[in-house]
């Protein structure tokens, strides 16, 4: 099965030097489930002819929120909406999340409780599973047809799935070991950017299992059509 990738930024160059690009960290985390993959980075208005260009779809994280006026985003916004039209299967994780919301109707804004980094917790109907993540935007309303599979006191959006076409989750599966590890030690250590004591927590906590392999099968098998959510 063939999966665009929709690369919606470009990982922090501490990060990269060491482990590529956010669209290496989807293929090494889906790795052995039959899937190939085409990038397109839409960040630099590299965009896909249309939906039919590969047989599902991947929207990633980025440094950019999806309510600011960036060149890139209406497009999207308008793809992403050709993409649920069309019937073929999307995923976004965190701004992809986010920009999926957006697209089709949510709410996103830069969340009064503030950051969430490292790993978290969080409540599905299937039992509590734990991701990394980054974030301070968060879905505040989710869209009208939306069902929110995944929350947690701080984060009410964390998973939410369109039907059986679309699935988005707000942290990182992809962002594991070492990627995680550079991110808490590299990038995470500038005070005016991040919240110091969250951060201690987080290098404290890594190393804590998490259920990110879980999530990679969950994703695989949404491509496929074949996942029970």
């Amino acid at each position: 099965m063939h999966i665009g990738i929709l690369q919606a930024g470009h990982a922090p160059a501490p990060v990269a030097a060491s482990h590529g690009d956010y669209t290496d960290y989807f293929q090494s985390l889906l790795d052995g489930h039959d899937l190939t993959f085409t990038t397109w980075d839409v960040v630099d208005m590299d965009f896909p002819d249309g939906p039919d260009a590969a047989d599902g779809w991947l929207i990633t994280g980025s440094r950019h929120g999806a309510y600011e006026d960036h060149e890139f985003i209406p497009p999207l916004e308008d793809f992403i909406r050709a993409v649920k039209s069309s019937g073929r299967p999307m995923i976004g994780i965190c701004f992809g999340h986010q920009i999926i919301a957006q697209a089709l109707g949510g709410t996103v804004e830069k969340f009064a409780g503030g950051w969430s980094i490292g790993r978290r917790e969080y409540n599905t109907a299937n039992g509590p599973i734990a991701l990394n993540a980054w974030h301070q935007d968060q879905v505040i309303k989710a869209p009208e047809g939306a069902r929110t599979i995944a929350s947690n006191d701080f984060c009410t959006h964390a998973g939410l799935v369109y039907g059986d076409t679309i699935l988005t989750f707000q942290p990182h599966p992809e962002i594991r070991g070492d990627i995680m590890h550079d991110y808490l030690h590299k990038v995470g250590t500038d005070p005016d950017r991040f919240p110091q004591d969250m951060i201690s927590q987080a290098q404290s906590d890594h190393g804590r299992p998490n259920t990110e392999g879980a999530i990679a099968d969950q994703m695989a098998a949404f491509f496929r059509g074949e996942a029970t959510l």
